[in-house]
């Protein structure tokens, strides 16, 4: 519904001239994120910890949204098909949403991830962040244990994964016995 419309319905008794000054003058990104901050921040108040928690977890992911092929952002998406742009949302347990953004189909999900904890401008005090497979990588792993952030990746294909050994000596572990592979390559860590 664009302004034109707006102005025309409702009982508002305020013009287009007047809805688009606004607009134009008032509505900003940092305008919109300080309003959205602000009400994060009181409903992070007003919530009894009691009942809630305390909110030290988001989770993080992402929603194709279909655009026009005029929007600069949009792209074609090769696994849902069609063109359109992804909405990152970062969401603390489940219930409110701490920070947003607009992303490129191809972009990275980690990096947007990082993004999300480093600039989500609330005083929600996150200690952990919950991403799907897409957002699991040893970059990810590196930049949040940096940060001071726990990756926790719900891994899709947890079945297959291998785990690498500290050094040549058996397992403490038997029960992950099929699971551990080779030693870890510390030479080639120090390396690069």
């Amino acid at each position: 519904m664009g302004i034109r419309a707006i102005a025309a319905t409702g009982e508002h008794g305020e013009g287009e001239a007047a809805l688009r000054h606004v607009r134009r003058h008032f509505i900003t990104v940092d305008n919109l994120r300080a309003a959205v901050t602000r009400l994060v921040n009181a409903t992070f108040a007003a919530r009894a910890t009691a009942w809630w928690g305390r909110g030290t977890a988001c989770a993080s992911d992402s929603k194709k949204f279909g655009s026009w092929s005029s929007n600069f952002m949009t792209e074609y998406h090769a696994r849902y098909g069609g063109n359109g742009v992804m909405i990152y949302w970062d969401v603390e347990r489940k219930k409110v949403c701490i920070y947003s953004q607009l992303k490129s189909c191809s972009s990275s999900e980690v990096a947007a991830m990082i993004e999300g904890l480093l600039r989500r401008c609330t005083d929600a005090e996150i200690e952990s962040n919950y991403v799907d497979t897409h957002g699991a990588s040893v970059v990810g792993f590196a930049f949040t244990e940096l940060l001071e952030f726990r990756l926790l990746p719900r891994l899709k294909n947890i079945g297959s994964i291998r785990l690498y050994r500290l050094d040549d000596t058996p397992p403490g572990w038997p029960a992950l016995g099929s699971s551990l592979t080779r030693p870890i390559r510390w030479d080639l860590i120090e390396q690069q």
